[in-house]
């Protein structure tokens, strides 16, 4: 067999551990894979290569994706799904794997209906994607989160600042959830709880009435800050139709309000693409090394219109369908957890 393999989408880390094992599992079978160039961009345009077990053995630890992505929807361009069963043919492929997030998912989903061999791996540094316990990405991020959380603490215990850090996540908060947990934050706000300006600044308020020398803020870029006067999202919206939300301004806006509230000095940091970027956490390889394998076992079963997602500690195949059907949102049992471990009490 040919198998076909493309990452769409925001870079992150575990991708390259994915693509690795899907090369070296279909090799150990006698197949061969195809990179597909830029996500579904190469699809519609026809652009891929052999990779050889070779060029891939030594990326496991290398951030990105050695394939490069794209926001392309075929599905929004003229005769865009037919130029990709078309390049199925020109390619020679007799299955593919789409590594990718919810929209790219939402693709090979429409794909697999319409009766295209296609197996969906979840990646998503926002960790919406449903079916799944995490997605590629997702631990890595986290790991950056609170690693910046753990280097402004001391910084802003030496200024006695409210230091504010926006890192992504546009529709669900699990970024800042779980890298708020792990780095101590002392506040955390994300789109599925609606946070209030004033409950903010009385919470920090207390903290230095209290005698705490600083406040670290982790909000994602998507939350809801009632009493917060924010600019829309607006500039270049992508091909599945999201605004870009940088020109909210949020932790910027939030570190001045804050600021004018409390008395006390607040400073904004976005976290921006240094949560994608560099080296994958372990888990974050462990994990693309298993769905990149499962992808293969799944062609090889002859299973299209799947996803190998995490349950637990078991990798467990899904349709396609089930991992787009909604958003998967932060378990807010996980916020409210988060929440009360913040000090003082």
């Amino acid at each position: 067999m040919r198998i076909g393999v493309l990452t769409g989408g925001g870079d992150c880390g575990g991708l390259n551990a994915a693509i690795r094992a899907v090369v070296i599992r279909a090799a150990r079978a006698g197949h061969t894979v195809v990179g597909v160039r830029d996500g579904w961009a190469g699809m519609v345009e026809g652009r891929g290569a052999e990779l050889t077990v070779t060029e891939v053995a030594g990326i496991v630890g290398l951030g990105g994706t050695i394939l490069g992505s794209s926001r392309t929807n075929p599905d929004k361009k003229p005769d865009g799904m037919e130029r990709v069963r078309q390049t199925f043919q020109a390619l020679g492929l007799d299955a593919l794997v789409a590594i990718g997030g919810d929209d790219t998912l939402s693709v090979a989903a429409k794909l697999a209906a319409r009766g295209l061999p296609v197996v969906g791996v979840p990646k998503t540094m926002d960790n919406d994607v449903n079916g799944t316990d995490s997605c590629i990405g997702f631990e890595t991020a986290v790991e950056r989160v609170m690693e910046a959380c753990d280097n402004l603490r001391t910084t802003a215990d030496s200024h006695h600042r409210i230091l504010v850090l926006e890192v992504m996540g546009r529709a669900a908060g699990w970024v800042a959830t779980e890298g708020g947990l792990a780095g101590g934050a002392d506040a955390i706000l994300v789109p599925e709880e609606r946070s209030t300006l004033a409950d903010v600044a009385h919470h920090l308020t207390h903290r230095r009435d209290a005698g705490y020398a600083s406040s670290i803020v982790v909000v994602a870029e998507g939350a809801e800050i009632a009493g917060l006067e924010l600019a829309e999202a607006g500039g270049q919206v992508d091909a599945f139709g999201h605004a870009q939300l940088v020109t909210r301004a949020l932790g910027e806006r939030l570190a001045e309000r804050l600021g004018t509230l409390t008395g006390i000095e607040a400073r904004a940091m976005v976290l921006g693409h240094l949560q994608r970027g560099g080296p994958p956490s372990a888990f974050d390889r462990v994990l693309g090394a298993r769905l990149g394998a499962a992808a293969v076992d799944l062609i090889l079963a002859g299973q299209y219109g799947k996803a190998p997602v995490l349950r637990g500690m078991t990798i467990v195949p899904v349709d396609l369908a089930e991992t787009v059907a909604v958003n998967r949102t932060v378990d807010l049992d996980l916020y409210h957890l988060a929440a009360s471990l913040t000090v003082p009490v």
